[in-house]
């Protein structure tokens, strides 16, 4: 099983974060901390790769079917400074790799004095972003996720049932000319969280929009499928299609290795 931290309790016993300042770019003292893990990256081209999991609270976007709920929907966590962080990544010898991830964590202006730390330190850093903020740091592998309309959290998929945030996410969700910078300036994989295949028209135009917009383009294979699912049993239900859909558009399929390993266990 992973291993979890003492951050992570710490974390889980601090304050929440207040949601307006967590949907959107913050700067300060630290990062606010969700859980800080050690496991096997689940996802993408690193899939299986051991590593050490800092999840940031806060997020700009509220998808519905968010598999951390409480750093996007109901953020909570401890404001950790920089040099905690790291003595905690550094207390898991195995790993010479970190994944960043949230929430969105480039919201937090903070990150990226983390990651230029954490490539200081050896480390191999990936960020998990939904694409819509770029910033200049230290980051070995953008793994972008740019949500599709199939996301927005309208009043009848809305975990809260109101459906309050769905004109927000649904202006913020794309922003091509921070795709565009990811891609250039970053070794990257675009990955796409898949419903059903109605989706795959729509990740076709995001593609060609970034193809455009950057300068060294997006091939096929750093185009990734995902099928949506938090749960093994959800994932029994999407993993087929998702995995046909990749080999009929020539794009890659990833899993969700963490779930199938553990279902929809905290900290993995």
């Amino acid at each position: 099983m992973p291993v979890a931290s003492d951050v992570e309790a710490v974390a889980r016993d601090g304050g929440a974060t207040d949601d307006e300042t967590a949907g959107d770019e913050t700067a300060g003292d630290g990062l606010p901390v969700n859980e800080v893990f050690y496991s096997l990256q689940g996802e993408g081209r690193l899939a299986g790769v051991p590593s050490v999991f800092v999840r940031t609270a806060g997020c700009n976007l509220r998808c519905w079917f968010c598999d951390s709920y409480d750093t996007s929907w109901e953020p909570s966590g401890a404001w950790l400074d920089v040099d905690s962080i790291v003595e905690e990544v550094r207390s898991y010898e195995q790993a010479d790799h970190v994944v960043l991830t949230g929430g969105e964590p480039l919201i937090h202006e903070e990150s990226v004095r983390l990651l230029d730390e954490l490539s200081d330190a050896g480390y191999h850093t990936t960020v998990e972003t939904n694409g819509t903020i770029h910033r200049d740091a230290a980051i070995d592998l953008a793994s972008v996720s740019p949500k599709l309309s199939s996301s927005a959290p309208t009043p009848e998929r809305d975990p809260k049932g109101d459906g309050e945030w769905a004109e927000r996410h649904e202006e913020r969700r794309i922003d091509v000319d921070a795709l565009a910078a990811l891609v250039d300036d970053y070794e990257s994989q675009l990955k796409f969280v898949v419903t059903d295949g109605d989706d795959l028209p729509e990740i076709a135009a995001v593609v060609d929009r970034v193809r455009e917009a950057s300068t060294t383009g997006v091939r096929d294979d750093e185009v990734l499928l995902m099928p949506e699912g938090m749960t093994r049993d959800q994932l029994d239900r999407t993993r087929n299609e998702v995995a046909e859909l990749a080999i009929e558009y020539g794009y890659r399929y990833t899993p969700r290795l963490h779930v199938d390993l553990w279902n929809d266990a905290k900290g993995t």
